[in-house]
């Protein structure tokens, strides 16, 4: 008998799992709601998650749920695109305590490794001795060797290694038996520690096990109950990978590990289609390669780098030195000369690892077609044998057509399995049944083809209801009576794999509303529909790598806390459950919501970094204005919000030495740091004594002329004329970086000029435009920033009006605006049209927005900066890396001699957040990941570049004594022409 929760009592549950558990048990609203979906397209609702801490744990989990008949299932990382790390019952998250490497042993090469480590994290145990795990699923940044093993993953370099049952010794499983005996026991080859009952139901049924499974190298789908053949070696490790959890709960594994090659080199080789590349793939593989992966062109946003094609083979290769590996790769391009249209081999190390970037987002990138449409998984990796997988692409390509789908393919080539987002319309009625036909007629073509309906994921809900297609009904009947020895009480991941769900219940976009959700922002790539926006996250967890990507920046929170909640998938799993309102029921004024986005710095990393681009700096902002409106907000929301009103004031009164004064006064800096909700811990900066503003007034000398009272002032220059943006922080914090960027425009020849102080009228005579200009009133442009980062809407919008009625002779003129500050420009660029989409100014001033390297590069293209020959080390600017790029930047740097690259990660101060009560012990973690110790391993003479604010500050109050401060380029370029101010 299956267990289920449906009537279960989960305060209960809970008593008595926390009365013998040693680890954690959480039966939260925020903990069930983040563990709803993995990366497929199905949603269950646990009653609780369990985090345990050893054998025993998982021993007294089991104990408990048989006794209240709680089905349980185990999760890793959360990657499954099938829908097995989802559940109706307790599930165990391997990933909190479970996740060490018990040990590496170079002789034997092997590990002994627990189920929630991360595969990464297995690899750089075993560089130091030449050795890594061969299997590699393109989410080795996060996906543990116990969803592999349940799984039986395999990723690109299958070709050479193989899947993992390929490379596991041996296991250690809990299972229970049917008199109610619940133990750990070991796996490996023979019949010892096989559950009673399973070897005379295997023995009697030889002759069905001998016939019923088809010979290819990804055959991932059902039981792999050939392994217990004794020709075979009744391998009871081989058998166990690729169950999912369904017959026991793994806790610790003998991997084997392999010689990694000490060079590699990467043929990328260009094919008309991916038809032609799949016909290709097949007669690579004599060469001994150690991946033939593919993929097609509609899945490549920037093609940098790419030989000239419409699909691409990834073929690495090794070597004992560089010139050996790259010699192989040579012999292959040759071997594929005659269908290739172009071709690339790539030997250095930092450009494989850009394009393997590419081919790993696809899981990602894929789940957008070209136009912006939604697609999904389902039917992700079907595997036919190599040889076939032409043919097979052929009539796959002709299905999608003749049911009006659109799909675009990509995967292990070399091994015939291909990966696939298709844009099923899973929202409607009408979809649901095309995707129940289409997935029926897939899997009869698969098999068609000698193929497996799984080649790597399993088949969880998504396509074990069809396996009787695959395999026939006995082999199934087989399936189900397995299942049966290992567990009687039917607790282990019930639905899944044996006696299924059907393919098209439990879709996870059922519980979504049907009509639009009022929002704020336009959200003009999701339709308008913050639904869509946040469909977007599909799970596939690049924000849970535990290590920022090389100048990466998502997810800082999340690689501070390892919590799933500070993740960016772990927030949308969070705003997904509040719009479906059955777990999450407040909705916006949920406190899970409200607590998981407490910590989201706004860094907008995963805006460029999510391969599907989450925008979880705009979602937290829509739900902070929904959240407190009509309702009082934090201190800091008013403290830190307001900023540019408060600093406006001090020099309205004239009153920085005063305000300066008085928070070097501990006592009352503490006072005014409770009141305003900022943390302790941090010192107040420095309010300048003058205002950019003032300075520019002052600065008599280098006024060539005025515009009529209160237009633009323009320095001289008889070069282009260029808008100089200033920022709040510039204006009234850091005004020697205006100061300091005016006289570097200027020496390239540009005419600087400043946003007009007043609103303008146009006369109704139709004079030209300055002569034709009335004075209407004062303000000053802001781009509204710090007003959207605590989810104040209504004034950010407010704030943003005015300055385009400022900005209206500035964008009728079309000039470019050049912002210092990078998350002032990043606010212009998106979040100013995402807050006023039927306003065309605003998307005009939008698009003239240009950084300081930008603005060089664009209208000085001649002019040579000054050679300062020195290493830089910093930290390129989140909002710079996720909106506005910085491209331009780095060619500035190098023409003036600032070698070295800039890490990646944030800061942690990220505007108001470092500031908050609360966030400093996260926001020092941050800082101390990697910008800290870039700044300080540098040599003494390294110049320290950071051209933000915030990370200029965070350098100054954390690395005080004996630091270097951190300067804007237009400062270190000033200095160097001897013309600082």
């Amino acid at each position: 008998m299956t267990a289920t929760a449906g009537n279960q009592d989960p305060e209960g549950i809970a008593r008595a799992l926390r009365g013998v558990v040693r680890g954690e048990v959480d039966f939260s609203a925020a903990a069930r709601a983040l563990m709803t979906m993995d990366a497929s397209n199905y949603r269950r609702v646990p009653v609780g998650v369990v985090a345990p801490r050893d054998a025993e744990d998982v021993a007294a989990v089991l104990a408990v749920c048989r006794e209240h008949g709680v089905p349980v299932v185990a999760r890793g990382g959360g990657t499954s695109i099938a829908g097995q790390a989802t559940g109706t019952g307790v599930v165990m998250d391997f990933t909190r305590h479970m996740n060490r490497i018990v040990d590496v042993d170079p002789d034997t090469r092997t590990a002994l490794v627990q189920p929630g480590v991360v595969l990464d994290r297995l690899q750089e145990a075993g560089a130091p001795h030449g050795l890594r795990f061969g299997p590699d699923p393109s989410t080795h940044s996060r996906c543990t060797l116990g969803g592999m093993i349940g799984n039986n993953s395999c990723g690109s370099h299958s070709v050479a290694y193989g899947t993992t049952a390929d490379n596991i010794c041996s296991l250690s499983s809990v299972i229970c038996q049917s008199n109610g005996d619940i133990r750990q026991r070991t796996l490996a080859r023979g019949w010892q520690g096989a559950p009673d009952g399973l070897r005379p139901l295997i023995e009697g049924e030889l002759a069905l096990l001998r016939t019923g499974f088809p010979d290819l190298p990804r055959r991932i789908s059902g039981y792999a109950a050939d392994a217990l053949l004794p020709e075979n070696g009744v391998d009871l490790a081989r058998f166990f990978c690729g169950t999912e959890g369904t017959l026991g709960i793994v806790t610790e594994a003998t991997v084997r590990l392999v010689e990694a090659p000490r060079a590699r080199a990467l043929a990328v080789l260009a094919y008309a289609d991916e038809s032609a590349a799949a016909e290709a793939a097949a007669g690579l593989l004599p060469h001994g390669p150690l991946t033939v992966e593919g993929m097609a062109a509609d899945l490549v946003r920037e093609q940098a780098g790419l030989p000239k094609g419409g699909a691409w083979l990834f073929v690495e290769t090794g070597g004992d030195t560089p010139a050996q590996a790259r010699a192989h790769a040579e012999a292959i391009v040759r071997a594929a000369a005659d269908g290739t249209t172009d071709s690339l081999i790539v030997d250095d190390p930092a450009g494989q690892r850009a394009l393997w970037r590419i081919r790993e987002d696809a899981s990602g990138t894929a789940t957008r077609m070209p136009d912006g449409t939604e697609a999904w998984p389902g039917w992700e990796d079907c595997a036919v044998p190599p040889a076939r997988l032409g043919p097979y692409l052929r009539d796959f390509r002709g299905l999608l057509s003749q049911h009006g789908l659109r799909g675009t393919p990509y995967g292990h080539f070399g091994d015939g399995c291909i990966h696939v987002r298709i844009d099923f319309d899973l929202l409607s009625e009408t979809g649901v049944r095309r995707f129940r036909r289409f997935s029926e007629d897939l899997a009869e073509l698969v098999v068609a083809h000698g193929g497996s309906l799984s080649g790597e994921h399993g088949d969880g809900q998504a396509r074990a209801e069809l396996l009787p297609k695959m395999y026939g009904p006995e082999l199934v009947d087989l399936f189900g009576r397995i299942k049966d020895v290992w567990d009687p009480h039917g607790l282990l991941n019930p639905g899944v794999l044996v006696r299924p769900a059907r393919l098209d219940e439990n879709l996870r976009f059922a519980v979504l509303p049907r009509g639009p959700v009022d929002v704020e922002f336009a959200y003009p790539h999701d339709g308008g529909d913050f639904s869509a926006a946040v469909r977007r996250c599909v799970g596939v967890a690049k924000c849970r790598t535990e290590a920022a990507p090389s100048g990466g920046v998502m997810c800082p929170s999340f690689r501070v806390t390892g919590e799933e909640a500070h993740s960016t998938r772990g927030r949308a799993r969070l705003l997904h459950e509040m719009l479906a309102g059955e777990v999450v029921t407040d909705g916006w004024q949920s406190t899970e919501v409200r607590d998981a986005l407490d910590l989201c710095l706004s860094c907008k990393g995963c805006r460029t970094d999510c391969p599907v681009g989450v925008d979880m700096a705009t979602y937290k902002a829509e739900f902070l204005h929904h959240h407190y409106e009509g309702r009082r907000r934090p201190a800091a929301h008013y403290s830190m919000g307001w900023l540019p009103r408060w600093l406006r004031l001090v020099q309205h009164a004239r009153a920085a030495g005063v305000v300066n004064t008085l928070a070097r006064v501990r006592p009352l800096a503490a006072l005014g740091k409770r009141l305003g909700g900022i943390a302790s811990e941090r010192r107040i900066p420095q309010v300048a004594p003058e205002t950019f503003s003032a300075w520019w007034r002052r600065d008599l000398r280098r006024r060539v002329q005025v515009a009529r009272r209160g237009g633009a002032a323009r320095f001289g220059g008889d070069g282009p004329e260029v808008v100089l943006w200033p920022d709040t922080f510039m204006e009234h914090l850091a005004p020697q970086v205006g100061r300091a960027a005016v006289r570097v425009l200027e020496e390239a020849g540009l005419s600087v000029l400043l946003p007009p102080t007043r609103v303008f009228d146009y006369r109704p005579d139709g004079l030209s435009a300055v002569a034709g200009l009335l004075p209407s009133r004062r303000g000053r442009v802001c781009c509204g920033l710090t007003y959207v980062s605590t989810g104040q809407l209504d004034r950010a919008r407010a704030v943003l009006r005015r300055t385009l009625d400022l900005m209206r002779p500035v964008i009728d003129s079309g000039l470019p605006v050049v912002v210092l500050e990078p998350s002032c420009a990043a606010a212009l660029r998106t979040d100013l049209p995402e807050l006023l989409p039927d306003e065309p100014r605003a998307r005009r001033l939008a698009d003239s927005v240009l950084t300081f390297a930008e603005a060089l590069e664009r209208f000085a293209p001649h002019w040579d900066p000054p050679r300062i020959d020195r290493p830089a080390v910093g930290q390129t600017h989140c909002h710079q890396h996720a909106v506005l790029g910085d491209a331009a930047e780095r060619r500035l740097r190098e023409r003036a001699g600032l070698d070295g690259e800039l890490s990646g990660g944030c800061c942690g101060l990220a505007g108001n957040f470092g500031f908050e009560e609360g966030h400093y012990d996260v926001s020092v973690a941050c800082a101390e990941e990697q910008l800290l110790p870039a700044v300080r391993a540098a040599d003494d003479g390294a110049v320290v570049l950071a051209d933000g604010f915030s990370c200029r500050t965070q350098l100054e109050q954390l690395e005080r004594e004996g630091g270097r401060p951190g300067r804007h380029l237009a400062e270190v370029l000033a200095e160097a022409l001897g013309i600082t101010p």
